[in-house]
């Protein structure tokens, strides 16, 4: 069953949980004792916590019982509080109950060298790929040629990248889908205020967009990860003595063209970068919905896909259970699954 993505962001809450569901309390009465069908719950306030995958929660008045945290958590949640700047701040995970958690941490932690050079060959090699996907959608030259180069690169990743493909492939990606053809708002468009008279380059990007749907991705991932029993802390490449999500920010970088593809079409719609509405930023919280599969990292032919096709959210859980058996020796790094949109890009 796919799980729920909640997100309070468009008046002040308050969270508890009667009988194991969680309810959402619009806070427009003083305390008092919560009976057990309170009257003035806010749209869509009742949910069993079970089904509950991810609250994100940008509401800075909203308040929480101590028993709604702790059942959010022992249900296999991840809660995650927004600042000033609607970016995710924090994160609450669950304490990972899977029956072969020692062992997977001790393959995690005594994992090979070249194991990881190669499993970043494989992540690189699939981000790349990723990328020239969503560029080869955009019907324009530069974006077609932008494209061939991208896939070429992916074909030239060494094992650990040495070379630096992702940086390359970075200034190419990014030239061509901040460029002057993208499509301008329609004139009748709703969406009124701030918009966008001329998106070329020089326009500022959007990166309070993209910066929260990577964030989505990110707790996601973290909480497939934790799933899977392993550590999020520990990365293949990213290292961060503060960063206690190396390894979410490792596994996320293929899937980063599918948040930038819906970022491209709110822009599209009339939404600047300024703009992080509910309206908005529900949309980005849609990724972990969007229709993928998986694909053995070393595959560039959609004959070599696994067939099997879900929601992203899904999806994450089979590529973070291939790579706990990549770190055990059962699975060859290359072989990596990674999630890709079901349409192929």
């Amino acid at each position: 069953m796919l799980k729920r993505t909640i997100e309070i962001s468009r008046e002040p809450a308050h969270l508890l949980v009667r009988d194991r569901q969680l309810l959402i309390l619009r806070k427009t009465e003083p305390p008092r004792h919560v009976p057990a069908n309170p009257p003035n719950l806010a749209p869509g306030g009742r949910v069993p916590c079970e089904d509950i995958a991810l609250v994100m929660v940008d509401e800075r008045q909203t308040t929480y019982s101590h028993s709604a945290l702790v059942t959010l958590a022992a249900g296999g949640a991840a809660v995650c509080f927004c600042g000033e700047d609607h970016l995710p701040a924090g994160m609450l995970l669950p304490l990972g109950d899977h029956s072969q958690i020692v062992w997977r941490l001790r393959d995690q932690i005594r994992v090979r060298k070249p194991v990881r050079k190669q499993l970043w060959k494989t992540i690189i090699q699939a981000k790349l790929r990723a990328q020239a996907a969503l560029l080869a959608s955009i019907d324009h030259e530069d974006a077609r040629a932008g494209a061939a180069k991208l896939r070429a690169l992916a074909r030239e990743t060494r094992s650990g990248d040495p070379d630096n493909t992702e940086a390359q492939g970075a200034k190419i990606y990014w030239t061509v889908w901040m460029a002057d053809h993208w499509r301008p708002p329609s004139p009748d468009s709703p969406h009124t205020f701030n918009r966008i008279a001329k998106p070329g380059l020089d326009a500022p990007p959007p990166n309070a967009m993209l910066n929260y749907g990577y964030a989505v991705l990110r707790a996601g991932m973290a909480r497939a990860l934790v799933a899977a029993g392993l550590l999020p802390a520990l990365g293949i490449h990213h290292r961060h003595r503060a960063n206690a999500f190396c390894l979410a920010d490792d596994l996320i970088e293929p899937l980063r063209p599918m948040v930038d593809a819906r970022v491209r079409s709110l822009w599209g719609r009339g939404w600047t970068r300024d703009d992080m509405p509910q309206t908005v930023k529900a949309d980005l919280l849609g990724v972990l919905t969007d229709a993928a599969q998986t694909i053995d990292g070393s595959a560039s032919t959609p004959a070599a896909r696994e067939p099997d096709i879900g929601p992203l959210m899904v999806t994450l859980h089979r590529c973070t259970a291939s790579l706990a058996q990549c770190y055990a020796g059962e699975r060859a790094a290359e072989a990596l699954l990674i999630p890709i949109r079901a349409d192929g890009s």
